[in-house]
């Protein structure tokens, strides 16, 4: 059964990819699943039918068989859980993927949430700078700390997985800060991330909505 996920109708990523859907596409995609995609506005968001699905009124959620899922991390695991490529064979190699998944989004992501949110929320404010100072300094502890586990290697543990993936959809939302440009070696994990084939066709199929809601 193909599997149906939601995602915005109209993104507000302005078409760079960072929409709560793009993880989920390039796990269908690593995996090679097809999948359909609904297409959900603002307003239809926060009707019933979609909160029976997210309780939270969010994007995305995961449609398969009688099996309904929100959160992007859960569906990322689910993916990865029942199809080859997302984790390694070996059960060890599995709880680490496991452990780098919930790295990403439990210790990364909220400084990194934090910071790119600062803009919208207290941009003109009298202590603007020196909170976005502030902010920085916490990204940069988050990075510096992955930076000298990740070293020299590709990936986080060994073959890329899961962890990878979420990783990297992490500190892709850092674009245009330069922060993640100060570490040399996770500039090229990222680099490496977007390389990827799957990564690529997960882009173009969330660029395509982007551009066709927005007349491009």
């Amino acid at each position: 059964m193909t599997p149906t996920i939601t995602a915005f109708e109209a993104s507000p990523d302005g078409g760079h990819g960072l929409a709560r859907d793009m993880p989920v596409r390039w796990a269908l995609e690593e995996v090679g699943q097809p999948y359909d995609v609904r297409l959900v506005s603002f307003a239809a968001m926060k009707e019933p039918a979609h909160l029976r699905l997210h309780p939270f009124g969010q994007i995305p959620t995961y449609e398969e068989g009688g099996l309904a899922l929100f959160e992007s991390g859960a569906i990322v695991f689910h993916l990865a859980a029942h199809h080859g490529g997302l984790f390694p064979d070996d059960a060890d190699g599995r709880a680490r993927a496991i452990m780098w998944m919930f790295a990403a989004l439990n210790t990364v992501e909220p400084p990194v949430v934090e910071h790119d949110m600062a803009p919208f929320l207290d941009a003109g404010k009298p202590w603007y700078d020196e909170r976005l100072s502030m902010l920085e300094d916490r990204v940069r502890v988050r990075l510096g700390e992955l930076s000298a586990r990740l070293g020299a290697a590709d990936w986080l543990d060994g073959e890329f997985s899961a962890g990878d993936l979420l990783m990297v959809s992490v500190l892709r939302r850092l674009a245009g800060s330069g922060l993640v440009e100060e570490y040399p070696n996770l500039a090229a994990y990222v680099a490496r991330g977007e390389a990827r084939p799957a990564f690529q066709r997960a882009f173009a199929a969330q660029l395509a909505v982007f551009n066709a809601s927005s007349g491009g």
